[in-house]
């Protein structure tokens, strides 16, 4: 998880509209926390908390919302729209790690929309639909260290506390996408395969066992 001075926050998956694969997941033994809309964007998500990270189920509810002028240069309705064919359904967003300096580890444009003003977010410039979406919180924060109005279920019968790795599965990449350089830098790993692939590990793999939940979503999870 640590790399670059920076840790991985969440990640989000594209899905089809409500996220129906996500009761596979409640099915599995995850507690689902609170869903989400994010106003003006046009998007909405289903969540899963852990100790020091998220899962997000995010889909497009209002395509004029995700076409418009503030949300446009985001591109998640390219990526929703195209996920899984042309466009890579996954976006990683990191926050810096404890105890040290906050720096983006890569070029971004600041995006701070009108209709969710306690959003500022770093989205990584110049890159592929073919690549994640990339992005950098500042303010991110554990989910277990979020203020009492805000906590989450962090507690899950199948048993999983913290994300220890993720590695991303997907086309050949350059050298320069901004995918290449945080996998060298220790931040995911980083498989060259057909198909787009999220594998989320937990609690240092000590059981050896994981769970494959395509074809519904492109996801594996590894314990």
């Amino acid at each position: 998880m640590v790399g670059m001075a920076v840790v991985v926050d969440h990640v989000f998956v594209c899905t089809p509209v409500g996220a129906p694969a996500a009761e596979r997941l409640r099915r599995f033994g995850l507690t689902e926390g609170s869903s989400n809309r994010h106003p003006g964007q046009g998007t909405a998500c289903r969540r899963f908390f852990f100790q020091n990270a998220m899962l997000e189920f995010l889909w497009v509810e209002n395509a004029a919302e995700a076409q418009s002028e503030q949300t446009r240069a985001t591109r998640l309705w390219d990526r929703w729209s195209a996920a899984g064919g042309e466009a890579s359904p996954f976006g990683i967003i990191l926050r810096p790690a404890p105890g040290v300096a906050k720096a983006c580890p890569f070029d971004a444009w600041d995006y701070r929309p009108p209709t969710m003003p306690d959003l500022s977010l770093g989205i990584a410039a110049g890159t592929a639909l073919e690549e994640p979406m990339w992005c950098y919180m500042e303010s991110g924060r554990k989910p277990a260290d979020a203020p009492p109005e805000r906590r989450q279920p962090l507690e899950h019968a199948a048993g999983f506390r913290e994300v220890t790795g993720v590695r991303l599965v997907c086309p050949e990449l350059p050298q320069t996408s901004v995918t290449s350089a945080m996998a060298r830098g220790g931040v995911i790993g980083l498989s060259t395969a057909v198909d787009y692939l999220l594998e989320v590990c937990f609690d240092g793999l000590r059981a050896g066992a994981r769970g494959d939940f395509r074809p519904d979503m492109p996801l594996v999870l590894r314990w």
